[in-house]
């Protein structure tokens, strides 16, 4: 008899204390409410050492789902690196090195790029100072960092902060200046909005963007103008003779991010000989290496290889001749797939997946619904034709909206999941099927700081 096994998660639904700011005790939530009356449920950690970080680190997707799928705990990129750094082999690297020398070899420049943030998620501020330390080890001076605007893992105005912070670090070692910003709204696209970035590359390699003496100044007018550090416009340092530092053929850049899926996008539009996504003029001899593996086969140097998960859930179930089907909509389209299968590329033999394109908007808040509807209706039609013996869903409202920071239309967009969680459910017990709730890591339990 077919009786399927269907596996939930609910993106960014964390357990949260019973204060202002948690949005999922102030919804409606009838469908949650009755699973937690009548069926088994446990908390679960999803930060910190549970899940392969530093006690006390924040989970993300990224980590959530790469546990999950593993089914034990898997040393983050984000400790194995900080490790290395506090035991010096990260300053013996082979492909970090041969940036610098590269650099060295072509009296040309050293870019590092990536998210400067205080949010642990897609990048350590340690990597980066460690990187200048490095540069300034091997004397190096033209170094040029192009930084990349959070306010998404941090507050909406926490780059003025850590722009001077970087500051002080710069001064202190006496290498690397800031020469550009842009949010990660631009840089860091994982929706195919190709639109943005472009005005990232545009901005990195021929200095298209506001031009600005003063990155905390630029920061300032534009929180004046209510546009705050994830949709930051690009700008570029002019220096005092009219110089512009962008990135240029024979150069080296290290794009430091540690979390593929919104690195991509950017890497491929510096790397990728045919890309064809927008006009751009293509540096070939360009350095170009990243912190982590961002996808197969790109032509980069990687610093840090991906540390294999063996037999993820994904495998054992295709090598048991199990069907299987994977969905979710574009913004979490990765983490049920590459992530959830420790890091693989390729989907398993009978392994199936489903896309359900995300809204293509600029503020996830002008859709709180997303695509929980869709989701739903293709998940249950692969229910009734009986065509999997285990389907993976990942609903994405919880994390993508409560990222917006908007309390009243995250409560909207959870009621819209438990409404379409009731009706997975049904079909899910109509088949006498087994299905399995839980989340990847934590978010719209927790919008607001009640410190301040």
């Amino acid at each position: 008899m077919f009786k399927p096994v269907v596996l939930v998660v609910l993106d960014g639904w964390g357990i949260g204390k019973n204060t202002k700011g948690n949005a999922l005790l102030e919804a409606r939530l009838p469908t949650i409410e009755k699973l937690n009356n009548f069926y088994p449920c446990v908390a679960l950690q999803a930060s910190g050492i549970s899940v392969g970080l530093f006690w006390g680190e924040s989970g993300n997707s990224e980590v959530g789902h790469k546990t999950l799928g593993a089914g034990k705990i898997i040393y983050q990129d984000l400790a194995r690196i900080t490790m290395d750094i506090q035991s010096g082999n990260f300053f013996k690297n082979a492909a970090i090195l041969e940036a610098v020398n590269c650099a060295k070899k072509n009296n040309s420049a050293l870019h590092l790029m990536g998210l400067l943030s205080s949010g642990c998620i897609h990048s350590y501020t340690d990597h980066l100072h460690a990187l200048l330390e490095l540069a300034k080890n091997e004397k190096l001076e033209k170094v040029f960092i192009h930084i990349f605007t959070d306010g998404r893992d941090s507050a909406p105005d926490s780059a003025v902060e850590a722009v001077q912070k970087l500051e002080e670090k710069i001064k202190q070692l006496g290498v690397g200046k800031i020469v550009s910003l842009v949010g990660r709204n631009f840089s860091m696209d994982r929706n195919n909005n190709w639109e943005r970035v472009k005005k990232a590359y545009d901005l990195l390699t021929k200095g298209e963007g506001e031009k600005i003496k003063n990155p905390v100044d630029y920061l300032q007018k534009s929180y004046a103008k209510n546009i705050f550090d994830e949709y930051l416009e690009p700008a570029i340092i002019v220096e005092e003779d009219g110089a512009l530092h962008t990135v240029q053929n024979k150069d080296s850049v290290i794009f430091f991010n540690i979390r593929e899926d919104r690195a991509r996008e950017l890497t491929k539009s510096f790397v990728l000989p045919n890309f064809d996504k927008f006009p751009r003029e293509y540096l070939k001899d360009l350095n170009f290496t990243t912190l982590i593996k961002y996808e197969d086969d790109l032509p980069v140097n990687i610093a840090y290889e991906t540390e294999d998960v063996k037999t993820p859930l994904g495998k054992v179930l295709s090598r048991n001749n199990l069907r299987q089907l994977r969905i979710a909509e574009t913004e979490k389209f990765a983490h049920v797939t590459y992530f959830f299968n420790g890091g693989n590329e390729e989907a398993f033999p009978k392994e199936d997946r489903v896309i359900v394109p995300s809204f293509k908007v600029s503020h996830f808040e002008e859709v709180p619904q997303m695509k929980a509807k869709e989701l739903t209706e293709k998940t249950i039609e692969a229910i009734n034709k009986e065509a999997y013996d285990f389907i993976l869903i990942n609903y994405a409202n919880a994390d993508i909206i409560g990222h917006t920071g908007n309390l009243e239309i995250t409560v909207k967009s959870v009621e819209v999941v438990d409404e379409f969680l009731g009706k997975l459910i049904t079909a899910v017990l109509l088949k006498n099927g087994c299905l399995l709730i839980t989340v990847d890591h934590g978010n719209a339990e927790e919008m607001l700081d009640n410190f301040t």
